[in-house]
Parts: C-alpha cells; sequence; structure tokens
C-alpha cells in the first residue's frame, strides 16, 4: 500500500506538526535521540482500559494479519501498556526505540509521534516519515487517536497503528478511529455497571451510620454529610493516592479485613481509615473513617502564607500593616475596618496616581498627610509604586507616631520595591480569592443584604448559593456585590432561586463537568501551583502527595500550567 500524499519538507510542515516541534524543542529535547522513560512496573494490564479493549485489539489482529503493522495501546499516562498486534520484523525494530511496555511516550521524551502528539493534542494525528522529531523515527509513519472516556469524556488512552513509511495508507486512520470509538463503546458499558456498584456499595455502608463514608471512583465521588463536613479537597487527593490501585487490583486482604491507615487530614485531625474496593475489579474505592469526634485534635499544619487575624482588631496601632489579596477581595474594607473610635483615617492614597499626578505631587500630598493629626494613614496598590513613593513610604513605617496601612497584590505574587514594603510591615493579612472560600458564600450574601437593608426580607436559596458557588468569580467580593445588587433590583422580598440570578450566573459552566468535590479539588491543586510559580514538585510537597499524583489528578481535572 501506498499513500498518496509526499513527505512534508522541513521547512513547510503542517502547523499541527510545526507547533509540535516547537514545544519538543522547547522542552530541551534533541533530533538525535529520545528522553525516554521506561516504567515497566507502572503498568497496569487489568485496568478497565485494557479491559475494554482486549476484545477489539483481538479483532484488529485477526484483521491485519501477517501484514507489516504494529497496533500500540498507552495509557492516560501516555505510557504504554502493550503491543498486542504486529509483525515480527516491525516489532523488533520499534522496541529498539523504546516501544515497549512502560515506555513513555510524551513529546518532552520523544518528541512529535503519533502516540505523544495525540496525548497532548487530545485527538487524531498521523505522523509521516520527515515530520517526526526524532531522526530514528523517520522511517515510519504512523496514526494515533485518543480514547476518551464517555461519560467523564476525560483521556483513557491512545490507540495507535505503525508501519514502515513505505507500507504507509490514508485508509489506517479511519481504521483506527472506528478501533477507538469501539473501545469508547465499551468503556461506556463498564461505566454503567461500575456506577451502579459504587452507589450500592455506598448505600450500604452510610445506612444508619453517622461515622463518615466516602466512594471515590473515576468521575465519581459520593460523600455522607458525615464525610463531606470532615474532609478537604486536598484529603481526597491523598486519600486517592493511599487506595491507588486498590480498585483494580485488590489489597492481598480479604473483604472481612480491609487495610486501616492512619492518616493526617488537613484540618490536622489524625483518623483512622478503612478502605476498599467496591467490587472485585471495580474502580471505585469505599473509605470509612473513625469517628472524628472520638480523635483528639493535633496541631494544624502551619503553610507558608500567613492568613487573617481572627479580627483586624488584632492589629495594634502604630504596627505597619500590609493587606495583601486579588482584586475585589475586600482589601479597601479591610484596612478602613482598622479605624474606630480612637483611629482615625487622617489620609488615603492610591499608588497608581503617583504615575498620573507625577510622583512629586503625589509625595507632597503624603507628607502634608503623615503631618497631620494622629489616625491611619492608608496606601493602596503599593506593587504599583515607583522607586522614589516606595523609598519615602518605608521611611514614614519607621515613625513611632504614624500608623499606616497598606494594601497591594496577594504577597505570593509581589516583586521589587512592592515586596520590599510589605515586607517590612511586622503584621500581614492575605486576603484569600472568593472561589476559594465559597463555604462563606452564604454569609457574604446575607451581609451584603443586610448592608442594602434587606436581610431579613430577601433569602438566596441553597440551590442559588449552589449556582453561584460554581463560578471562578474573577472579580471576587466585587463582582459578587453586584450581582447581589442585581438581584435586589428585580425583587426586594421572598426568595431567590436560580432564575432570579443575572443569566450568566443561573447555571455555572464548571458544575456541568465538575461535582462540588471534584471543583474544589481543582482549585486546591491551581492554588498550590499559583503560589510555587508553577513548580509542580513545590506544588506536590505543599498539598502532601507525590508529584506522580499531582500529574494525575492534574490531567484528570484538566488543569494546565
Amino acid at each position: 500500500m501506498h499513500r498518496s500524499d509526499s513527505h512534508a519538507p522541513t521547512g513547510a510542515l503542517r502547523p499541527e506538526i510545526a507547533l509540535s516541534w516547537q514545544r519538543s524543542r522547547m522542552s530541551g529535547l534533541t533530533t538525535s535521540r529520545p528522553d525516554l522513560r521506561v516504567e515497566p512496573d507502572v503498568v497496569d494490564r487489568r485496568s478497565r482500559l485494557v479491559a475494554a479493549a482486549e476484545p477489539v485489539l483481538a479483532d484488529l489482529a485477526e484483521q491485519l494479519g501477517d501484514a507489516a503493522y504494529c497496533v500500540v495501546l498507552a495509557d492516560r499516562e501516555s505510557r504504554i501498556v502493550d503491543v498486542p498486534v504486529g509483525a515480527r520484523r516491525l516489532r523488533d525494530r520499534l522496541a529498539g526505540l523504546g516501544v515497549v511496555a512502560g515506555g513513555v511516550f510524551l513529546e518532552e521524551t520523544t518528541g512529535t509521534n503519533s502516540i505523544a502528539t495525540a496525548h497532548e493534542l487530545r485527538q487524531g494525528i498521523a505522523v509521516h516519515g520527515e515530520e517526526h522529531y526524532l531522526e530514528p523515527f523517520k522511517g515510519f509513519s504512523c496514526y494515533g487517536h485518543p480514547i476518551t472516556h464517555p461519560v467523564t469524556h476525560r483521556l483513557e488512552g491512545v490507540l495507535d497503528i505503525t508501519c514502515f513509511d513505505r507500507d504507509d495508507s490514508p485508509l489506517l486512520r479511519p481504521f483506527l478511529a472506528r478501533a477507538a470509538h469501539d473501545i469508547e463503546e465499551r468503556l461506556l458499558r463498564t461505566a454503567r455497571r461500575a456506577e451502579q456498584r459504587m452507589l450500592a456499595a455506598f448505600q450500604v455502608a452510610a445506612a444508619g451510620r453517622n461515622r463518615p463514608v466516602l466512594v471515590l471512583g473515576e468521575g465519581v465521588v459520593l460523600a455522607n454529610p458525615a464525610a463531606v463536613e470532615l474532609l478537604d479537597p486536598v484529603d481526597h487527593i491523598r486519600l486517592r493516592e493511599l487506595a491507588d490501585g486498590v480498585g483494580r487490583r485488590g489489597t492481598g486482604a480479604s473483604p472481612q479485613s480491609p487495610p486501616v491507615r492512619s492518616v493526617r487530614l488537613t484540618s490536622g485531625r489524625e483518623v483512622s481509615v478503612r478502605f476498599q474496593a467496591v467490587a472485585p475489579g471495580a474502580d471505585g474505592v469505599l473509605f470509612e473513617f473513625t469517628d472524628p469526634g472520638e480523635v483528639r485534635p493535633t496541631a494544624p499544619r502551619r503553610g507558608p502564607v500567613r492568613r487573617a487575624p481572627a479580627r483586624t482588631a488584632d492589629c495594634l496601632p502604630g504596627t505597619p500593616v500590609y493587606i495583601g489579596g486579588a482584586a475585589g477581595t475586600g482589601r479597601t474594607t479591610t484596612a478602613r475596618s482598622l479605624t474606630g473610635a480612637d483611629r482615625v483615617l487622617i489620609g488615603a492614597f492610591d499608588a497608581s496616581e503617583a504615575a498620573v499626578r507625577g510622583e512629586a505631587a503625589w509625595l507632597v500630598d503624603l507628607d502634608a498627610a503623615a503631618d497631620g493629626a494622629p489616625g491611619l494613614l492608608l496606601v493602596e496598590d503599593v506593587h504599583l509604586l515607583p522607586e522614589a513613593c516606595a523609598v519615602r513610604l518605608r521611611r514614614l513605617m519607621e515613625r513611632p507616631d504614624l500608623w499606616i496601612a497598606l494594601t497591594g497584590a496577594p504577597l505570593a505574587e509581589l516583586t521589587g520595591h512592592g515586596a520590599a514594603v510589605a515586607a517590612a510591615c511586622p503584621a500581614q493579612i492575605e486576603l484569600p480569592r472568593l472561589r476559594d472560600r465559597t463555604e462563606d458564600l452564604p454569609d457574604l450574601v446575607r451581609a451584603m443584604l443586610d448592608d442594602l437593608g434587606l436581610g431579613g426580607r430577601l433569602r438566596f436559596t441553597s440551590a442559588a448559593l449552589a449556582a453561584l458557588a460554581g463560578h471562578p468569580w474573577p472579580g471576587n467580593l466585587r463582582e459578587l456585590r453586584t450581582v447581589v445588587r442585581t438581584v435586589v433590583g428585580r425583587r426586594s422580598a421572598g426568595d431567590v432561586t436560580p432564575r432570579d440570578l443575572p443569566a450568566g450566573y443561573q447555571v455555572s459552566p464548571r458544575l456541568r463537568s465538575m461535582t462540588p468535590l471534584e471543583r474544589a479539588e481543582h482549585d486546591a491543586i491551581a492554588t498550590a501551583l499559583r503560589e510555587c510559580g508553577g513548580n509542580k514538585l513545590r506544588a506536590a510537597e505543599r498539598l502532601g502527595i507525590s508529584r506522580t499524583t499531582l500529574y494525575s489528578r492534574m490531567r484528570t481535572l484538566r488543569i494546565t500550567v
């Protein structure tokens, strides 16, 4: 068989191939040899992907016979599970290039090829001869197609067919796509049975008990109220790691004696958890926890970021205080709450005005306010301060007769003069983004309604609050306040349902693809990555999980950095 199109010259690569080459170069990969990792011990030959693929691959073997083609199955980590179909000579050549069980085919390890690039793009792709990034692969043509779970819409693996370049044929693309679709159909049937087993196991374990019960499956989270109250989203990540493989391979323990582990939760509690597969060969794992009331709390784990004091009044007059947070998180409101009957605001300045009015004029007004009556001097957005203004502000902060409050970007995002000024403040308050504190939405909404004089007349229902909780809230409290005011403009009494919210907030787009617990897990990982500057190793350490687990959850939850 011969394909109709000719090899693309290096200078005229197809756009998708050219972009793949660029990604490969940026990863530091050279064209002469792969940076291949082979992890045969990690390959799971009893996974649901393998179970669904086996009969389809058997059919492919029968159809291809002795033809010079190899079929390769890779898992969701782009790790080769098996090369179940292929002519001996071709298989031997590919094995010499790392196409073996356990070989990790990512663009950063093997460059442009149909496994790595299909995994990267989440779509089918063909790579012909010279289009391969690595020189040793240029004698081959290959077609790759992602295998996506029909229920969760998550990547399960990649199916590939490879041949010598001279044996290429355009018919291979639809041939492979049909096989991948057949595997997805079998995954769908398996998923329905698995979900039924998980629900049944959860109902039996939770019936008539106050003890926390949790079931974690692929795309499934079932928790009774006690488990929801006990566990943080980060705890879900640790539990997944603790029971990794239990659902697929079993634990070796009998159902009467499932393993018990001691786990420290992010709340600081030390709890005992018993876990087991919901059924032999099933993906879901059932967790049962010791009654938290029987557990003695331990000291909570301390993180590197200092959070807000329980009361802003705890900030002593005369002690410079820095209030950091994203725009709209309530920095100005928090700063102004420091004042009171004996704490007068003597001046409020915005660092951005220094560039508009001129540094000299801005400093004159700042000095004049500082020489006024005793009280609080507020300087906002200090991360925007020019150097001269930052130097003068540092000197004013040293005056014992002057109390200064500063607001600006989150501490982890500060650089240059802003970071130096914030570091000089003994008291620091970090205000979380609204998306990281959605559990406070009921109290926040009630407080806003009270401010508008409707606290006892208007009530947001749980359904309305659930719809709001699913939004990313880039405008934070400012955006929430706008939504509340819009609702108040439409009605002034009674229950607020999702239909009363602005059109863009009635149904959260994120709720369509994630459960609330998955969404919280997503945000916990995203926050750790953001605070660690995208460093995955540090983020994994902060979350208390392995880097492998972090990568797995990032792919599952579609988190990119």
